[in-house]
């Protein structure tokens, strides 16, 4: 009986279907549904199979992906067409850097496993002390939870480091002034597209958003870059 276990064939992995996908997604990541893995589609992040009647199939792998993609555009806050060209390298066999600064080997392996911290764990991994976590939150840097994500990580960990220089959140209060103002351009931005209230809307919106942030980001950084040039002696 052994042997011929052994003999047998190893069995293919199970597709599932959209809502499978979604059951198995969700939890994580709560505002996804069927018209945001359709959108991935489009954009040809993902490739599920197709049966007969053209219904959706997803394979482990698929999920897996999606689970990448989703979790990068979460911690990251990446465009899809940042996301779409780094997975391009992985598949072609290389090892990218992922945009932020991790290896592609570590960076899958961080966004797979979706790291949550308790308090108590959020400190050890950032190097903080209670008092600049409570002084984070009081200045908006961090919103307070039971349970806290990579973000909360990567900023604890900026902080402290800030804190080593004499810079602490109390500082950085005017963060949270400039972030609201760039996202109220965004959601100007954003108007003509919410408005048309269809089932792609929801997921162009966002990644419009993403976009936009992105664009940003490259202003902010170039501004900063020009006037530390002009601290040079």
């Amino acid at each position: 009986m052994a042997r011929q276990a052994a003999r047998a064939p190893a069995a293919s992995p199970a597709l599932l279907s959209i809502g499978q996908v979604l059951a198995r997604l969700t939890p994580e990541f709560p505002d996804l549904s069927s018209s945001k893995l359709r959108f991935l589609e489009e954009r040809g992040l993902v490739t599920p199979s197709r049966t007969a009647s053209g219904y959706r199939k997803f394979s482990p792998a698929d999920v897996e992906r999606l689970h990448t993609v989703l979790a990068m555009q979460r911690d990251h806050y990446l465009p899809l067409k940042v996301i779409k060209k780094y997975l391009a390298e992985v598949d072609a066999g290389g090892d990218p850097p992922i945009p932020g600064g991790a290896s592609a080997s570590s960076a899958t392996s961080m966004l797979s496993a979706g790291r949550r911290f308790k308090r108590d764990e959020l400190l050890r991994e950032a190097g903080a002390s209670p008092e600049l976590l409570q002084e984070a939150v009081s200045a908006s840097l961090i919103v307070p939870a039971e349970v806290y994500g990579e973000e909360a990580l990567t900023v604890l960990r900026a902080l402290a480091e800030l804190a080593r220089t004499g810079i602490g959140p109390r500082h950085l209060r005017g963060f949270r002034a400039a972030a609201e103002r760039e996202i109220g351009l965004i959601e100007t931005a954003l108007v003509p597209l919410a408005r048309r209230n269809d089932v792609t809307s929801r997921p162009q919106t966002a990644e419009l958003a993403r976009e936009i942030a992105g664009q940003l980001d490259v202003v902010r950084g170039s501004i900063i870059r020009a006037a530390l040039e002009r601290l040079r002696p």
